[in-house]
């Protein structure tokens, strides 16, 4: 590809691929914690059992689809990655649709927890198919950095209307994420089910123009293609690659905060803050989606100027400030407070959003210059199994934490020390998201890929138009 200014229809059209990856996963981060822990009503050990049980999937799910993307042959008209962002879409919104449905009655414990662990390994299979094969062809169809930050700007604001969308639809369908007593039980399960319907065809809807027209793959030849890695060979080259697994840890630290804030934040709201309308925690949320938006071309002026490694260190350190505040406040009073610190919390999550897929891709690229080719699926793949890690990270945090609340059987209306709920809830908002970040930093701090040596493999990925 050439450096001529890519067309805005390009940009756009690619930028619609984070409708799917995005507005799936979020909701699956925001709403399934809370719909089997407080609605269902699955007992804790059994939660966290089944989120064990789900990263040990994520250890071959992952790397394995990523293998499978890289040894895939080219297929003409429907490409390699194509190929399995078609097939992926569909079995992808419909179990969007069966994560909220559990067909058993209420009470069923153990019905209900094979059903759970069932349903989010399918989700994780279909969502990985789609995740690892679009994030794959990003730095192969826009090898500059230019490109890349260019269509990112158009990805990422995408990506916070799918956020905003992933707040916003529920808000308008369920009356409240948390029941009040076991009688609204039935009435909140049909909630979250026709708020899935809306959400898989908004999201089949979306993902159309994308797949049909946003995708451009180049033919790669027989020769190439065996030169593609094994699976256990994807395994070794990423794994022993240090630049790679200091920028993915520091991504899972983020990814951390990224998972734990929405699982709790509906708890939060209804258990600190005393707010039982789903309403105005999606407003919270939507105005956090909304900030991001606006501050997402500032993150993009502040990444060329300061290099993406030091504008994404800088982000870090500034979230952690504005988390602070979430272990201040409490009480229905200071709602419209809650509602502002939520908001603000959205200039970090643009930065974050924006850094990594361009820090990422500058991986890629060295270890093409090293090898010869552009291994990106198996990157990808193995990035997505470390920094789902981080939800079994989450899961672990909450057992330990309700244990000392009271939920550590099971999700109960009522407490027997307030106290201790509304402390541990604020370290879950606040203390332990803080730890991860900073030792997302400290990884960051010791990752080598910027300057003079960022220049030189940008200037030699020049130098060699195979491998753009």
């Amino acid at each position: 590809m050439s450096e001529e200014k890519l067309p805005f229809k390009e940009k756009f059209l690619f930028g619609l691929s984070a409708i799917p990856d995005q507005l799936t996963y979020q909701i699956f981060q925001f709403l399934i914690f809370t719909f089997y822990f407080t609605v269902v009503g699955i007992p804790t050990p059994l939660m966290i059992l089944g989120y064990v049980l789900w990263g040990v999937w994520n250890a071959f799910n992952d790397p394995m689809l990523g293998a499978l993307s890289e040894r895939t042959k080219f297929r003409g008209k429907w490409g390699k990655r194509k190929f399995y962002l078609l097939i992926s879409i569909i079995p992808l919104c419909l179990s969007m649709i069966f994560l909220f449905f559990v067909p058993f009655e209420t009470g069923a414990r153990l019905s209900e927890f094979f059903y759970f662990l069932f349903i989010i390994i399918i989700f994780e299979f279909f969502y990985t198919l789609f995740d690892v094969n679009v994030n794959a062809i990003f730095p192969e169809m826009f090898p500059t950095e230019k490109k890349r930050a260019a269509t990112n700007l158009f990805i990422k604001i995408t990506t916070i209307i799918a956020l905003i969308l992933s707040a916003l639809v529920p808000a308008i369908f369920i009356s409240d994420y948390v029941p009040d007593s076991p009688a609204e039980v039935p009435t909140i399960k049909g909630e979250y089910f026709l708020t899935m319907v809306v959400i898989a065809i908004i999201t089949l809807i979306l993902s159309i123009p994308f797949l049909l027209k946003g995708i451009k793959e180049k033919a790669e030849s027989t020769e190439d293609l065996e030169k593609r890695p094994s699976f256990f060979q994807s395994l070794k080259i990423t794994l022993t690659n240090k630049t790679f697994v200091k920028f993915v840890i520091a991504n899972t630290m983020v990814w951390y905060v990224f998972s734990i804030l929405p699982i709790i934040l509906p708890i939060y709201a209804d258990e600190v803050m005393g707010i039982d309308n789903a309403t105005i925690t999606s407003i919270a949320l939507m105005l956090a989606f909304v900030v991001a938006a606006i501050t997402m071309p500032l993150h993009r002026k502040l990444g060329f100027k300061l290099g993406m490694r030091n504008a994404f260190m800088l982000t870090m350190g500034i979230w952690i400030v504005s988390l602070f505040p979430y272990f201040l406040i409490s009480g229905i009073e200071l709602q419209v407070v809650f509602i502002i610190i939520t908001a603000v919390q959205g200039f970090a999550l643009s930065g974050t959003l924006f850094y990594v897929d361009i820090i990422h891709a500058d991986v890629i690229d060295e270890d093409a210059l090293k090898f010869g080719m552009k291994r990106s699926g198996s990157f990808y793949g193995i990035n997505a199994f470390i920094h789902r890690i981080s939800i079994i990270l989450v899961i672990l945090t909450l057992w330990s934490m309700f244990g000392g609340i009271g939920w550590d059987k099971q999700y109960e209306f009522i407490v027997p020390d307030p106290f201790l709920k509304e402390l541990g809830l604020k370290a879950l908002m606040f203390i332990f998201p803080a730890i991860a970040l900073v030792i997302g930093i400290l990884f960051m701090k010791s990752y080598g890929l910027h300057g003079k040596r960022l220049e030189d493999v940008r200037a030699e990925i020049q130098k060699h138009p195979e491998l753009k």
